[in-house]
């Protein structure tokens, strides 16, 4: 009433009026609140732990090994090169001895002992009827205590004499085993990643290697470390969503259920303590009801990389963004409760 009976004596006020992109932009400001609002207030968020890696073998036999070389000699012959294929039992390299005639040699030395051990065995045996022969008569009254004792000493004495000529003869069959394997062959199934040697004219030692070998059919695993801040809720089953390097991804690290190209993976080990950068190691295999299956060895191969996320606990968009903001850990649960769920 006040204003329209004193509107006449405000003329410049009544003719300004509220212009209306401005309604329209506090309009547009109200509903964005009111909608950021109630998003973050009762949108749901899973909580996760990310962490970065790469992809490895579970059991060590898995992993890249190296073919040695058996005995020390000169490579005369490979069967193989860099990327080659091979089966088990296949060869891999010839290596000769130096001297042509080594085999030859330590052929003959074996029968030279073989044939000391036979006279030893054969001095042994007329040692050990000489001793039975003197305890008779030493028990008859016929012989003297010392020539019994005797006896059974130079008995003990051909026995000793028996059993150093057997263990040369097993030195000689191990050096002529040793040498007879001049083959390296493959392990088992898999790839040659590398040739370590040289030339058919390099000479190698016993033991050293020259070849670099991958297993086939080799069972993969997820291996990332994460912040110390979220390893102490991070429990062995818990679910995880991995991206690997290059691979097309649309990634929703709370709304696992919309992420596209990412892959489905179960907690199985966490490191107990910490690496040297301070973070935790955790190793992840593939989820079997996950309906996306991991990618073959064509594209995620054994060191690429790969991101991941460990699921934790559900909770509200705007907690998430708080804890966030204060460097909070995420909501500690009784891990029975966790189970449970």
């Amino acid at each position: 009433m006040f204003h329209e009976r004193h509107q006449h004596h405000f003329k410049t006020l009544t003719s300004i009026q509220l212009p209306h992109p401005m309604r329209i932009i506090a309009l547009l400001i109200i509903l964005i609140i009111t909608a950021t609002t109630a998003f973050l207030t009762t949108t749901p968020w899973v909580q996760t732990s990310p962490g970065v890696g790469s992809i490895t073998a579970l059991n060590p036999e898995d992993l890249a090994q190296e073919i040695n070389a058996f005995v020390s000699g000169r490579i005369q012959k490979w069967y193989i090169r860099d990327g080659s294929h091979v089966k088990a039992n296949d060869p891999i390299a010839k290596i000769v001895d130096n001297d042509p005639q080594l085999i030859e040699r330590l052929q003959a030395e074996r029968k030279q002992v073989l044939a000391q051990l036979a006279a030893a065995e054969a001095v042994a045996e007329t040692a050990k009827i000489d001793a039975n022969r003197t305890e008779e008569l030493f028990n008859e009254g016929l012989a003297a205590k010392r020539d019994y004792e005797q006896a059974k000493i130079k008995l003990q004495e051909r026995l000793a004499t028996v059993a150093e000529a057997a263990a040369k003869l097993s030195r000689a069959d191990v050096n002529l085993s040793r040498q007879s394997t001049q083959i390296v062959r493959a392990p088992r199934d898999g790839i040659i990643l590398r040739v370590n040697a040289g030339d058919t004219s390099t000479f190698v030692d016993v033991g050293e290697s020259i070849a670099t070998f991958v297993p086939d059919n080799v069972v993969r695993v997820a291996e990332l470390y994460i912040d110390g801040r979220d390893v102490s809720l991070v429990k062995i089953g818990d679910k995880a969503r991995l991206q690997f390097e290059g691979w097309p991804v649309v990634q929703f690290s709370g709304w696992p259920s919309v992420a596209i190209g990412t892959f489905g993976a179960i907690v199985i080990a966490v490191d107990p303590s910490a690496q040297t950068n301070g973070r935790f190691r955790i190793l992840l295999k593939e989820d079997p009801d996950d309906p996306n299956r991991w990618p073959n060895n064509n594209y995620v191969r054994f060191g690429s990389k790969v991101r991941g996320w460990i699921q934790l606990e559900t909770v509200i968009v705007g907690y998430e963004l708080w804890r966030l903001f204060n460097n909070f850990p995420p909501d500690f649960r009784d891990s029975n409760i966790r189970n449970k769920k």
